[in-house]
């Protein structure tokens, strides 16, 4: 019989991709995936993995296995998502997934002030730059920017993050042909407010790029460059201004997810509650 946690690592590397990929989504180093995934193999009799000079490839058995494993890990997450609902223990924890600078900068306060009026709930609070799964538990509430495609999941619009375009003091005195721009990196094109700053930037440079917006701002504040950035965030910064832009605003939808089965779970709607409603309050003044 084969441990649940070695197939547990191969169903990270078949889902992952790559043995690097795995160990990222496990936080672990490649050996320890490595050695469950050789440990899974021995236990079942079969190779799983064809081991590659520059990547590991599931073998067609491995393939088969990694089928079946995933429908099981599903039924596993199920049964712990119905359990969880129907607790009625005097303690609960909720654990709120958010972009970064959303959990950082608007959600840890209020959600430290919502933990100390109610001892009963233990919250945790993450600052994820990418979807996380809901329905592995990876998160019980996840604030996005986009609606979300999951059949399992459901959605509550709760406002909108309006957007400007940021510079140094005095940035703006500059010949506008020399204005350069702080960017995200490419792999983030297609987001609207890349998409938004490549248009006013119209092929000027890009000067500087960074997924984490906490270093963008840094960057404007030191006169590197303009930036798009949520209002929210940088209007709180005294060292920059937000310059105009010919009536050509942005603004993106604020959503909470959940996923359909916790809808039950008293916590996470009490949390999902308070939290649309701190968004309703504290954004109205960004519109």
């Amino acid at each position: 019989m084969f441990d649940w946690n070695d197939m547990r690592h191969f169903i990270a590397l078949a889902e992952a991709g790559t043995l690097s990929g795995a160990a990222r989504k496990l936080q672990v180093d490649h050996a320890t995936v490595a050695r469950h995934i050789a440990a899974l193999e021995l236990a079942l009799g079969e190779t799983l993995v064809d081991r590659l000079a520059r990547r590991w490839q599931l073998t067609d058995t491995g393939r088969e296995v990694a089928s079946v494993a995933e429908g099981m890990q599903a039924q596993a997450h199920a049964l712990e998502r119905a359990v969880r609902a129907r607790k009625t223990t005097a303690r609960a924890r909720v654990t709120v997934s958010a972009p970064p600078t959303f959990a950082s900068a608007f959600l840890a306060p209020r959600i430290a002030g919502l933990g100390l009026r109610h001892p009963e709930l233990e919250l945790i609070l993450l600052g994820n730059p990418s979807f996380i799964s809901l329905g592995r538990q990876e998160a019980d509430i996840a604030v996005r920017l986009s609606r979300p495609t999951e059949m399992t999941s459901v959605a509550r619009r709760v406002g909108h993050v309006a957007y400007a375009l940021y510079a140094a003091p005095g940035y703006q005195d500059l010949p506008p042909e020399a204005w350069q721009f702080i960017a995200y990196d490419p792999s983030l094109d297609h987001v609207p407010e890349q998409v938004w700053l490549y248009d006013f930037a119209d092929g000027r440079r890009i000067r500087f790029r960074s997924n984490d917006l906490t270093s963008q701002l840094a960057a404007v504040r030191e006169g590197l460059g303009i930036a798009a950035l949520p209002r929210f965030f940088a209007d709180a910064d005294g060292g920059v201004i937000a310059l105009p832009t010919d009536g050509k605003k942005l603004s993106r939808d604020i959503y909470l997810v959940a996923h359909a089965d916790m809808r039950r779970h008293a916590a996470v709607r009490f949390v999902m509650d308070f939290i649309a409603e701190a968004f309703a309050h504290d954004f109205a003044s960004h519109e």
